[in-house]
Protein backbone atom coordinates (compact mmCIF):
# COMPACT_ATOMS: atom_id res chain seq x y z
CA UNK A 1 0.00 0.00 0.00
CA UNK A 2 1.36 3.40 -1.04
CA UNK A 3 0.41 6.48 0.94
CA UNK A 4 0.80 9.86 -0.75
CA UNK A 5 1.70 12.44 1.89
CA UNK A 6 1.05 16.01 0.76
CA UNK A 7 3.05 18.61 2.66
CA UNK A 8 0.98 21.81 2.85
CA UNK A 9 2.57 24.98 4.21
CA UNK A 10 0.73 27.76 6.03
CA UNK A 11 -0.92 29.90 3.33
CA UNK A 12 -0.53 33.10 5.33
CA UNK A 13 3.26 32.87 5.17
CA UNK A 14 3.66 31.06 1.86
CA UNK A 15 5.77 32.16 -1.07
CA UNK A 16 7.74 34.90 0.69
CA UNK A 17 10.37 34.90 -2.06
CA UNK A 18 7.67 35.94 -4.52
CA UNK A 19 7.12 39.24 -2.72
CA UNK A 20 8.73 41.28 -5.53
CA UNK A 21 6.15 39.95 -7.98
CA UNK A 22 2.96 39.24 -5.99
CA UNK A 23 0.93 40.91 -3.26
CA UNK A 24 0.16 38.97 -0.04
CA UNK A 25 -3.40 38.09 -1.20
CA UNK A 26 -2.02 36.91 -4.55
CA UNK A 27 0.60 34.73 -2.85
CA UNK A 28 -2.05 33.24 -0.60
CA UNK A 29 -4.37 32.45 -3.52
CA UNK A 30 -1.48 30.87 -5.42
CA UNK A 31 -0.54 28.65 -2.48
CA UNK A 32 -4.16 27.58 -2.05
CA UNK A 33 -4.56 26.82 -5.76
CA UNK A 34 -1.43 24.68 -5.82
CA UNK A 35 -2.46 22.80 -2.68
CA UNK A 36 -5.80 21.94 -4.26
CA UNK A 37 -3.99 20.60 -7.32
CA UNK A 38 -1.67 18.50 -5.17
CA UNK A 39 -4.53 16.99 -3.17
CA UNK A 40 -6.35 16.07 -6.37
CA UNK A 41 -3.22 14.57 -7.94
CA UNK A 42 -2.41 12.59 -4.79
CA UNK A 43 -5.54 10.50 -5.32
CA UNK A 44 -3.47 8.40 -7.74
CA UNK A 45 -2.05 6.64 -4.66
CA UNK A 46 -3.78 4.14 -2.39
CA UNK A 47 -4.31 6.59 0.48
CA UNK A 48 -3.84 10.35 0.82
CA UNK A 49 -2.64 12.14 3.93
CA UNK A 50 -2.24 15.91 4.11
CA UNK A 51 0.18 17.25 6.72
CA UNK A 52 -0.93 20.84 7.22
CA UNK A 53 0.96 23.73 8.79
CA UNK A 54 -2.19 25.87 9.03
CA UNK A 55 -5.93 25.66 9.50
CA UNK A 56 -6.62 26.73 5.91
CA UNK A 57 -4.71 23.75 4.55
CA UNK A 58 -6.62 21.45 6.88
CA UNK A 59 -9.88 22.92 5.60
CA UNK A 60 -8.83 22.15 2.03
CA UNK A 61 -7.99 18.58 2.99
CA UNK A 62 -11.38 18.13 4.65
CA UNK A 63 -13.03 19.56 1.56
CA UNK A 64 -11.10 17.07 -0.58
CA UNK A 65 -12.21 14.21 1.66
CA UNK A 66 -8.71 13.04 2.57
CA UNK A 67 -7.07 12.26 5.88
CA UNK A 68 -5.21 15.18 7.41
CA UNK A 69 -2.97 16.18 10.30
CA UNK A 70 -2.62 19.71 11.65
CA UNK A 71 0.83 20.51 13.01
CA UNK A 72 0.66 22.20 16.39
CA UNK A 73 4.08 23.80 15.94
CA UNK A 74 5.20 23.73 12.30
CA UNK A 75 8.97 23.34 12.10
CA UNK A 76 9.59 22.91 8.39
CA UNK A 77 9.36 20.31 5.68
CA UNK A 78 11.47 17.56 7.26
CA UNK A 79 9.57 17.45 10.58
CA UNK A 80 6.27 17.59 8.63
CA UNK A 81 7.39 14.69 6.46
CA UNK A 82 8.44 12.68 9.53
CA UNK A 83 5.02 13.17 11.06
CA UNK A 84 3.41 12.02 7.85
CA UNK A 85 5.62 8.96 7.59
CA UNK A 86 4.86 8.05 11.20
CA UNK A 87 1.12 8.17 10.51
CA UNK A 88 1.55 6.20 7.28
CA UNK A 89 3.49 3.46 9.08
CA UNK A 90 0.80 3.27 11.75
CA UNK A 91 -1.73 2.87 8.94
CA UNK A 92 0.14 -0.03 7.35
CA UNK A 93 1.89 1.75 4.47
CA UNK A 94 4.49 -0.26 2.58
CA UNK A 95 5.77 2.89 0.85
CA UNK A 96 5.18 6.63 0.87
CA UNK A 97 5.31 9.35 -1.74
CA UNK A 98 6.14 12.71 -0.16
CA UNK A 99 4.66 15.39 -2.39
CA UNK A 100 5.18 19.14 -2.33
CA UNK A 101 2.07 21.33 -2.52
CA UNK A 102 3.96 23.96 -4.57
CA UNK A 103 3.67 22.38 -8.01
CA UNK A 104 1.47 24.40 -10.39
CA UNK A 105 1.46 21.78 -13.18
CA UNK A 106 0.78 18.69 -11.06
CA UNK A 107 -1.95 16.28 -12.17
CA UNK A 108 -3.11 12.78 -11.20
CA UNK A 109 -1.53 11.36 -14.36
CA UNK A 110 1.89 12.63 -13.31
CA UNK A 111 1.64 11.06 -9.87
CA UNK A 112 0.34 7.83 -11.37
CA UNK A 113 3.27 7.67 -13.78
CA UNK A 114 5.75 8.21 -10.95
CA UNK A 115 4.14 5.47 -8.87
CA UNK A 116 4.22 3.08 -11.83
CA UNK A 117 7.95 3.73 -12.22
CA UNK A 118 8.48 3.21 -8.50
CA UNK A 119 6.68 -0.12 -8.49
CA UNK A 120 9.03 -1.37 -11.20
CA UNK A 121 11.95 -0.61 -8.87
CA UNK A 122 10.52 -2.79 -6.12
CA UNK A 123 11.64 -2.44 -2.50
CA UNK A 124 13.88 -1.13 -1.07
CA UNK A 125 13.99 1.86 -3.40
CA UNK A 126 14.16 5.64 -3.55
CA UNK A 127 12.73 7.54 -6.51
CA UNK A 128 13.06 11.33 -6.61
CA UNK A 129 11.50 13.99 -8.83
CA UNK A 130 14.00 16.88 -9.10
CA UNK A 131 13.09 20.54 -8.91
CA UNK A 132 14.17 22.73 -11.80
CA UNK A 133 17.76 23.91 -11.48
CA UNK A 134 18.19 24.16 -7.71
CA UNK A 135 19.13 20.69 -6.54
CA UNK A 136 15.80 20.39 -4.75
CA UNK A 137 13.33 17.52 -4.57
CA UNK A 138 9.64 18.04 -5.35
CA UNK A 139 8.45 14.46 -4.87
CA UNK A 140 10.13 11.57 -3.09
CA UNK A 141 9.08 7.92 -3.11
CA UNK A 142 10.41 5.78 -0.27
CA UNK A 143 9.96 2.03 -0.02
CA UNK A 144 9.83 1.17 2.79
CA UNK A 145 8.88 4.56 4.27
CA UNK A 146 12.00 4.93 6.46
CA UNK A 147 14.49 3.54 3.95
CA UNK A 148 16.60 6.76 4.10
CA UNK A 149 16.69 9.87 6.27
CA UNK A 150 14.97 13.11 5.28
CA UNK A 151 17.05 15.88 3.73
CA UNK A 152 14.65 18.45 2.28
CA UNK A 153 16.33 21.82 1.91
CA UNK A 154 19.58 22.86 0.22
CA UNK A 155 21.00 20.20 -2.13
CA UNK A 156 18.36 17.73 -1.01
CA UNK A 157 18.55 15.70 -4.22
CA UNK A 158 22.25 15.02 -3.78
CA UNK A 159 21.79 14.23 -0.11
CA UNK A 160 19.04 11.70 -0.83
CA UNK A 161 21.19 10.05 -3.49
CA UNK A 162 24.25 9.83 -1.24
CA UNK A 163 22.18 8.52 1.67
CA UNK A 164 20.68 5.78 -0.51
CA UNK A 165 24.09 4.84 -1.91
CA UNK A 166 25.53 4.60 1.59
CA UNK A 167 22.83 2.11 2.52
CA UNK A 168 22.98 0.11 -0.71
CA UNK A 169 19.46 1.19 -1.68
CA UNK A 170 18.60 1.62 -5.38
CA UNK A 171 18.09 5.30 -6.25
CA UNK A 172 16.65 6.79 -9.46
CA UNK A 173 15.46 10.12 -10.80
CA UNK A 174 12.01 10.67 -12.26
CA UNK A 175 12.45 13.76 -14.40
CA UNK A 176 9.21 15.28 -15.68
CA UNK A 177 8.41 18.91 -16.44
CA UNK A 178 5.11 18.78 -14.56
CA UNK A 179 6.94 17.72 -11.40
CA UNK A 180 10.02 19.90 -11.86
CA UNK A 181 8.49 23.36 -11.83
CA UNK A 182 7.80 24.79 -8.40
CA UNK A 183 7.18 28.42 -7.58
CA UNK A 184 9.94 29.84 -5.40
CA UNK A 185 11.27 32.81 -7.38
CA UNK A 186 9.71 35.45 -9.68
CA UNK A 187 11.44 33.75 -12.62
CA UNK A 188 9.36 30.65 -11.89
CA UNK A 189 6.20 32.65 -12.51
CA UNK A 190 7.59 33.64 -15.89
CA UNK A 191 8.35 30.00 -16.68
CA UNK A 192 4.82 29.00 -15.67
CA UNK A 193 3.35 31.70 -17.94
CA UNK A 194 5.46 30.45 -20.86
CA UNK A 195 4.48 26.84 -20.23
CA UNK A 196 0.78 27.64 -20.04
CA UNK A 197 0.99 29.76 -23.19
CA UNK A 198 2.57 26.83 -25.06
CA UNK A 199 -0.12 24.37 -24.03
CA UNK A 200 -2.60 23.50 -26.77
CA UNK A 201 -6.06 24.92 -26.30
CA UNK A 202 -8.73 22.44 -25.21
Amino acid sequence: MVWVVVLIKDFAHAKQRLRPALTPPQRRRLAERNARLALTAAAAGDHVLAVCAGEDGAALAREAGVEWMLEERPEGQNPAARRGIGRALAGGADAVLLLSSDLPLIAPEAVGELLDAARVMGSPAVLAAPATGRGGTNALYLAPPQVVDLHFGDDSLGKFERDAAGRGVPFALHERDVLALDLDEPSDLEELARTEADRPAT
